[in-house]
């Protein structure tokens, strides 16, 4: 019987050995377990993005589900902790594509990095929240106070400095401080904090809590606020152009069904960012069509002031932006035809 052939065998293996074989076997099966599990099986091309789970990102997750059983490329997200975290990864070449804070990707530029930036996420996004019990009716209010930013090479980070700026704020009446975006509401809650500056949906939730109120909405005082934008390496983009405009193309057509179906957005977006769904929700959708999705195609000149504003606050040396935008994929999107999800891959011929 093989049941006793198997026995008999096992039992002239030394004990040591036996054991060895044994967890050699489980590691195995588990490795394969874990790899049918977690990736693909697919013959298509696979082009890994990076993103931050923020609304103007919203293209990130939305172009990858649509991806996943259609379309001639699979375009996978990768969910990251931080923007620095992603801009390390897109250098090496982990991933292909970043949907990163506008800020960093000069600074990636300037060290060399090889990058181009291709697409600009969706604006209007981001809002300035306070502390409930604070008495605040504008930013001079917040003098002393400490408020978070995501990044110091971030959008947000200049925006708050414009503002001290504005109503007379020196350096030493500004406390700023760089955390995380996932990490900002849990520490205003506990009191670290007196207010933040970050991208939908980490200010909805404090605001939806009845922990926060809102101070500013970002196109209140920077009007066509670029937070974050899509960055791929020139390397990427001389070996598959195609590739790339596939993906810019989906992106943008991702916004305009975004725009019309918010609560379907909503509730993909509240699987990949693991966030309520009634926050994504309330994020998309309050204040009613506040989020602008059709003005994608990357300026020179809007990356250039950007540029100069970081040199004003001390964040560069010098404004040199020169090869950094390449707005061709962008200019050259098909946005007809916009139906279904699915249809954001495939535009009628």
């Amino acid at each position: 019987m093989p049941f006793d052939f198997a026995a008999r065998l096992a039992a002239r293996i030394p004990t040591g050995w036996f054991v060895a074989i044994t967890a050699l076997g489980w590691l195995v099966l588990i490795t394969c377990l874990h790899y049918s599990l977690n990736f693909e099986a697919s013959d298509r091309p696979v082009v890994r993005m990076g993103y931050m789970p923020v609304i103007t990102n919203l293209a990130c997750p939305l172009v990858d589900y649509a991806s996943r059983n259609s379309g001639r490329v699979r375009f996978e997200a990768l969910k990251f902790s931080s923007f620095a975290e992603m801009g390390e990864a897109l250098r090496n070449n982990d991933i292909q594509a970043a949907f990163i804070i506008a800020p960093l990707s000069i600074v990636l530029h300037q060290q060399g990095a090889g990058v181009r930036i291709v697409y600009i996420g969706n604006r209007h996004e981001s809002t300035l929240v306070y502390r409930k019990d604070l008495t605040v009716r504008d930013f001079s209010d917040l003098a002393g106070k400490t408020i978070a930013v995501p990044m110091r090479y971030s959008g947000h980070n200049i925006a708050a400095r414009r503002l001290a700026e504005k109503f007379g704020l020196g350096g030493t009446n500004l406390n700023i401080l760089e955390i995380n975006p996932p990490d900002m509401a849990s520490a205003l809650a506990a009191g670290s904090l007196d207010a933040y500056f970050v991208g939908e949906p980490f200010a909805a939730k404090t605001v939806k809590s009845g922990e926060a109120k809102v101070l500013y909405y970002v196109e209140d005082v920077w009007p066509g606020f670029i937070c974050n934008l899509l960055l791929v390496k020139q390397d990427f983009i001389d070996k598959h152009p195609s590739r790339v405009q596939m993906l810019v193309q989906a992106a943008a057509r991702s916004g305009l069904w975004a725009r019309e179906h918010p609560k379907a957005a909503a509730r993909i977006a509240a699987q990949y960012w693991n966030q309520p769904l009634d926050l994504v929700e309330y994020a998309l959708t309050a204040p009613p069509n506040r989020i602008v999705y059709d003005r994608f195609i990357p300026k020179e000149t809007e990356i250039r002031r950007l540029a100069n504003e970081m040199v004003r606050f001390g964040l560069l040396k010098n404004n040199n932006i020169k090869g950094l935008v390449d707005a061709r994929f962008a200019e050259k999107a098909d946005l007809k035809g916009v139906t279904d999800l699915n249809s954001i891959l495939n535009p009628p011929r």
